[in-house]
């Protein structure tokens, strides 16, 4: 049954404004967005390469990760949603994914209908802008893990994935760059890195060992921040968090 999800979709209008400026009423429109909460099960693959759907899944609760895979079924991690993320926003323009979406957790997700973001975008110039924006930042996201996947060593990449992490977690207000949730396996991080969960393994203990980082009970603990940056080579420009960007469309 569709239903009202304000307080659930107050987190996506704080994503989205941390990028953009949305006026009263732009804000008020997207706190009405309806949807259908869905509880998925850890290790469900909810969206499907290939799939036609017609909605757009909130991350509510949980862990989400978007995969592709090859013929064999072997898959690769592009990008890892935690609460308050639209995991799959440019499906509303190309709704036949060309990805996945796989709960790595227990995860609890809002299916918003195609129909409804289409119709906000199209009566709120502001809010059509905020899409475009977020979706900008998305794929800027996705270059940058390719890069971490193509051109950095184990122990960069997984340096580089807790620091992109460790910020975004921040932003959102479910943890800062000094302690953070991740609950995530080791296999998840290897197809998220692009190395075995064996050598996933050893870096970490490689991590810890030089006092850098703890990772237990899903939990990213980070003794040392300056050290994790140089080690990743991270740079956090690519987030595009340096405010909200002046307005195109007519001044609120």
């Amino acid at each position: 049954m569709d239903i009202l999800q304000t307080s659930i979709l107050q987190p996506f209008v704080n994503r989205l404004t941390s990028r953009s400026i949305l006026n009263d009423d732009e804000r008020s429109a997207l706190l009405r967005l309806p949807g259908q909460l869905k509880l998925v099960a850890s290790h469900v693959d909810f969206v499907r390469p290939g799939e036609e759907i017609d909605h757009a899944c909130f991350v509510v609760e949980g862990l989400v990760g978007r995969f592709g895979q090859n013929a064999d079924g072997v898959r690769q991690i592009t990008c890892l949603h935690i609460p308050g993320d639209m995991a799959d926003l440019p499906s509303v323009v190309s709704p036949k994914s060309g990805w996945g979406l796989v709960s790595l957790t227990r995860t609890k997700v809002l299916r918003v209908p195609h129909a409804a973001l289409r119709s906000i975008a199209a009566k709120h110039s502001g809010v059509a802008e905020a899409f475009w924006r977020d979706c900008v930042a998305d794929g800027s996201i996705f270059s940058q893990w390719v890069v971490n996947v193509g051109r950095r060593d184990s122990l960069a990449r997984l340096a580089h994935l807790f620091c992109e992490m460790a910020i975004r977690c921040e932003q959102a207000g479910v943890g800062d760059r000094n302690s953070f949730p991740l609950p995530i396996t080791q296999s998840d991080l290897g197809d998220a890195t692009g190395i075995t969960s064996i050598h996933v393994n050893r870096t970490l203990k490689e991590l810890r060992t030089r006092s850098i980082v703890n990772m237990r009970g899903g939990v990213v603990a980070v003794s040392d921040w300056e050290r994790l940056v140089a080690t990743g080579a991270f740079d956090a420009a690519y987030l595009l968090l340096d405010g909200p960007s002046p307005r195109i469309s007519a001044a609120a």
